[in-house]
C-alpha cells in the first residue's frame, strides 16, 4: 500500500480472503464469526494498520459516537476529574470524551452549543454556570441527549446530576456553629447559577435553624475564582466588625479568601478562619489545610455517563432522571 493510500475495510477483506461482510462483523461483534476467521483478519487489520473511519461509521449508524462536557473554567481542578469519570465509563462503549470551555458571556455558550450540534455529538454534559433554558431546549430539540450537573429537575430539559449543594454547605456552617463563630460570612459564587443558589440556600438553612437571623451584609458574591474569593474576601474583611469566619462557595475562592487574609496581614484560622467547598486537591496542599466539603466530581462523572449511555440505548426509564450524589464534611486546619 502506498502511503497515500488510506487502508479500508475492502483492502482487509481481500488481503484476508474473507468478504466485506465478514470483516465488518469481526469489527462490531454483532454477528458470530468462527474463532478461526476473526483471528485471521484481526492479523490482517495489524499488519496493514486498518484504522476504522468514525465518519463512515456514523453514515451508517447515525451515531457520532462523541460526548462533550461543556464547563465555565477549564482551570478548576473539579471539572477532569468529572471529565476522567465520564471517560472511565463511555471510553470502553467506543465514545470520544472532549471537554469545551464556554468563559464569560452568555454569547460564548451559544457559540459552543451550536459548534457541538452542528457536529452532531450524540450526548452533551451541561457543567456551564450560565446555562439558561433555552440551552437546554435547544440541545434536547436537536436529538442530543442532555445531562445537566446541578439545577432543579425539569421535565422538559433532560436528566441531572448533583451533589447535594444545600446539603453540603448546610453541614459547614452547622460545624462553625456548634465551634463557637456566630459573625460567619458567606463569599459565594453568582447566585444566578445553580450551585450558587443552592449552596446560599444551605447557608441560610443552617443559620435558621441554630436560630440566627440572617445578616444581608455578610452575604457577597463573584466568579466562583480565586480572585473572585480575594475580592469578596476584602469587602467583607473591611467591614467593623470583620467576620470571624468566611465561608466560601468553592475552594478556588476559599484559595483567595487566604490571599486576602494575609494581604491585610492576619492568619489562618487565628484571627479569622475560611472554608471552601469541593475538595479539590488544593485544598490538601494549602497550609492551613482547608476545610471544605468533598464533593464527588469522580463519580458525578460516572453516573452522568450512565444516564447518557442508557439515554443512547434507546431503553431508558420513562421520564426524566435525578441523581443525588452524598457530600462529607471535612474538616482541617483553617476552622
Amino acid at each position: 500500500m502506498s502511503k497515500e493510500h488510506r487502508v479500508g475495510i475492502a483492502d482487509v477483506a481481500a488481503a484476508a480472503a474473507v468478504s466485506v461482510t465478514t470483516v465488518s462483523h469481526v469489527l462490531s461483534g454483532r454477528r458470530p464469526v468462527s474463532e478461526r476467521t476473526k483471528a485471521k483478519v484481526l492479523r490482517v487489520i495489524e499488519e496493514l494498520g486498518y484504522r476504522p473511519d468514525p465518519s463512515a461509521r456514523g453514515l451508517r449508524t447515525g451515531r457520532s459516537h462523541a460526548v462533550a462536557l461543556v464547563v465555565s473554567d477549564v482551570t478548576n481542578p473539579f471539572y477532569p476529574l468529572m471529565a476522567a469519570g465520564l471517560q472511565e465509563v463511555l471510553q470502553p462503549e467506543g465514545f470520544l470524551i472532549s471537554v469545551c470551555v464556554a468563559q464569560g458571556t452568555i454569547q460564548d455558550l451559544d457559540s459552543v452549543i451550536d459548534h457541538l450540534l452542528n457536529r452532531r455529538v450524540d450526548g452533551v454534559v451541561l457543567a456551564s454556570l450560565n446555562a439558561q433554558d433555552r440551552h437546554f431546549n435547544d440541545i434536547t430539540a436537536a436529538g442530543t441527549a442532555l445531562v445537566r450537573l446541578s439545577g432543579e429537575l425539569d421535565p422538559r430539559f433532560g436528566d441531572i446530576v448533583r451533589a447535594d449543594d444545600t446539603g453540603g454547605m448546610a453541614d459547614v456552617v452547622a460545624h462553625l456553629l456548634e465551634r463557637g463563630y456566630r459573625r460567619i460570612g458567606l463569599v459565594n459564587g453568582d447566585s444566578d447559577s445553580a450551585p450558587g443558589r443552592l449552596r446560599l440556600a444551605g447557608y441560610r438553612r443552617a443559620l435558621r435553624e441554630f436560630g440566627l437571623d440572617v445578616d444581608e451584609d455578610l452575604i457577597v458574591t463573584g466568579p466562583f475564582t480565586r480572585t473572585g474569593g480575594a475580592n469578596g474576601s476584602h469587602a467583607l474583611l473591611n467591614l467593623d466588625p470583620r467576620p470571624e469566619v468566611l465561608v466560601c462557595g468553592n475552594d478556588l475562592m476559599a484559595v483567595g479568601a487566604m490571599d486576602a487574609i494575609r494581604e491585610r496581614g492576619l492568619t489562618v484560622p487565628d484571627d479569622v478562619a475560611v472554608t471552601g467547598y469541593d475538595d479539590i486537591e488544593a485544598a490538601s496542599l494549602v497550609t492551613p489545610r482547608l476545610t471544605t466539603v468533598h464533593n464527588p466530581a469522580l463519580e458525578i462523572g460516572r453516573a452522568c455517563a450512565r444516564l447518557l449511555l442508557d439515554r443512547l440505548s434507546g431503553t431508558p426509564s420513562e421520564g426524566v432522571r435525578e441523581v443525588v450524589l452524598p457530600q462529607k464534611l471535612i474538616v482541617r486546619e483553617s476552622t
